[in-house]
């Protein structure tokens, strides 16, 4: 147990890397950890650092693992499961492919007119950006491990449910037809060797780092401001777990914006040092990643209004549920 504590700190939340950042901050730029201003370059420094490297890692060895399963291969499990079990399935799937919303739509269009029901490819469509391996150990290194598995289990429960019921629902007529019509070509599957798989993996990080790294900067920004600047007084005002509209705000506010769950966690990290409810700090993130505004205008090209405002509707629903349950059972994740 202490050895596993001592991995977690080092590895994970990089103790190591915090105590040279403040040496760094205090001897080389002379400034004050205490001080909001010496306070925030650390968290800053830190926190951009550790994110990169953890995600650089993380996205290295799932997108390795991830070379053994492409989309024909994938389609092909899919289409042997049938109710739950495949929209179980399908939101499992997602936790292995770290894409935002709007890079998991094409897949969305290529399971669709394959021939997957719509309800599964709903559930990989919600649990792929909202869910995955890197940022689950990510969610451990900021927080802890009870958190980062309740999350997981909460953002699959709200894929399955979600799925399942437009399963249920028998939408299909509300996709574009276009959609059905594009079918899949049947490509064989490429026997890659080791290297291939490396260098796929090596471009996978190069992509996705490529494609986030700004939203990480802006969100470890925000949550430096929101850690050293912002009163706490204001935030559990507004936040607080104790606050029955707390969850309510932070998945309106989140729903408009655009960001990678990487950007949002050190905004969550800072909100929850500051006072805000782990449940509210929750369904800012799921708000941000399942829905935020550019996916919605994407999935609305691909399908029809009804359909959209169920999705929405469904997952608005859960993460507002998923929040308000996180803060009333917080003392036994924190």
């Amino acid at each position: 147990m202490i050895i596993f504590e001592w991995l977690n700190n080092q590895l994970l939340k990089m103790e190591w890397l915090s105590d040279l950042t403040g040496f760094l901050v205090e001897n080389l730029l002379k400034l004050d950890l205490g001080s909001r201003l010496g306070g925030s370059v650390h968290f800053f420094v830190y926190d951009v650092i550790k994110i990169f490297i953890l995600l650089s890692v993380l996205i290295f060895t799932i997108s390795y693992i991830q070379s053994f399963f492409p989309p024909e291969r994938t389609r092909k499990i899919l289409g042997g499961y049938k109710g739950v079990s495949a929209n179980l399935f399908g939101a499992l799937l997602g936790t292995l492919t770290p894409f935002c919303s709007c890079s998991s739509i094409p897949l969305f269009i290529g399971f669709t007119s394959a021939g997957l029901p719509i309800g599964v490819t709903f559930s990989f469509l919600i649990s792929s950006p909202l869910v995955d391996l890197a940022s689950v150990i990510l969610l451990a290194s900021i927080f802890n491990w009870k958190i980062a598995i309740a999350y997981v289990v909460a953002g699959i429960i709200l894929a399955v449910a979600a799925g399942t019921i437009i399963s249920k629902s028998n939408l299909e007529g509300y996709v574009e037809q276009f959609v059905y019509g594009d079918g899949v070509i049947e490509v064989a599957q490429e026997n890659l060797t080791t290297r291939d798989r490396l260098e796929f993996a090596k471009a996978q990080v190069q992509d996705i780092v490529g494609r986030v790294w700004l939203y990480i900067l802006i969100g470890v920004g925000i949550g430096a401001v929101i850690h050293n600047w912002i009163p706490e007084s204001i935030i559990s005002s507004l936040l607080g777990e104790d606050k029955w509209y707390s969850v309510l705000i932070a998945t309106v506010v989140g729903i408009p914006m655009y960001a990678d769950i990487f950007g949002t966690l050190p905004i969550a990290e800072a909100l929850v040092y500051k006072g805000a409810g782990i449940g509210t700090v929750l369904a800012f993130m799921m708000g941000v990643t399942a829905l935020s505004l550019p996916s919605i205008i994407m999935l609305s090209q691909v399908v029809k209004k009804k359909l959209l405002a169920v999705f929405v509707g469904l997952v608005s629903l859960g993460i507002l549920i998923i929040g308000y349950v996180f803060n009333a059972f917080s003392y036994l994740l924190l």
